[in-house]
């Protein structure tokens, strides 16, 4: 005869009252994705928000009101930065940018990613962006953005964006790729929030470890 188990017996106790008890049904329940936005608090800014979480991670913003101020400002950057060609997502509005900076009198050798990807000599990467996140402060990238080369090669990564381009959070920058029928045909699509560094060995900040040392994003209205 087997020896009795107080602690085994109490719990095939509790075991047994369980099953007796039906699970409660509950009637009209939200969808799991629904749910799951609800526990994150509501943001009554999504533009203060993506402000205030790209001053956290160091991602600069400048904002212009048209495509002039956008050349112009881009002109300033570049003159900030040392000799070496500028790596470009080839776009038609990229390429007029490009365009319009040589006029004010940033002379640089643009190399295009349609001719392949960024030379160890590139000292700058322009390219879109998919969206701006706002719950993060992040930069949704896409295989259609220039490659994923332009966002991880070149020191200095210029981002231009449009305010309309701002999302919630990243399920609704994917609902929009969604929506235009070209989510499932992008070879690549990520996110990016804040500059490359890493604290890795003795908690030693290193700035460009994996990526761009800075990330500049020119919002147009």
């Amino acid at each position: 005869m087997s020896e009795q188990n107080p602690g085994r017996e109490h719990i095939l106790a509790r075991i047994r009252q369980g099953l007796r008890t039906a699970a409660p049904q509950h009637v009209g329940a939200q969808p799991a994705a629904a749910q799951a936005r609800t526990y994150f608090p509501t943001i009554d800014d999504p533009w203060q928000r993506f402000l205030t979480e790209c001053q956290a991670s160091k991602t600069e913003i400048i904002s212009t009101c048209n495509a002039e101020e956008t050349a112009a400002r881009v002109a300033e950057v570049l003159a900030q930065l040392p000799e070496g060609g500028i790596f470009v997502q080839d776009e038609a509005g990229l390429r007029q940018l490009t365009q319009s900076v040589e006029a004010r009198g940033a002379a640089r050798t643009w190399y295009w990613s349609s001719q392949g990807g960024p030379l160890p000599d590139h000292t700058a990467g322009i390219s879109r962006c998919e969206a701006l996140v706002a719950m993060t402060g992040s930069l949704l990238f896409s295989s259609r953005c220039g490659g994923r080369a332009v966002s991880v090669l070149p020191p200095c990564h210029i981002v231009i964006a449009r305010r309309s381009q701002l999302a919630l959070d990243v399920e609704e920058a994917l609902q929009r790729l969604q929506a235009e029928g070209v989510l499932g045909s992008l070879s690549y699509v990520g996110l990016v929030t804040g500059h490359s560094r890493t604290a890795d060995i003795e908690r030693i900040v290193v700035m460009g470890a994996h990526g761009p040392m800075r990330l500049i994003v020119v919002i147009e209205e």
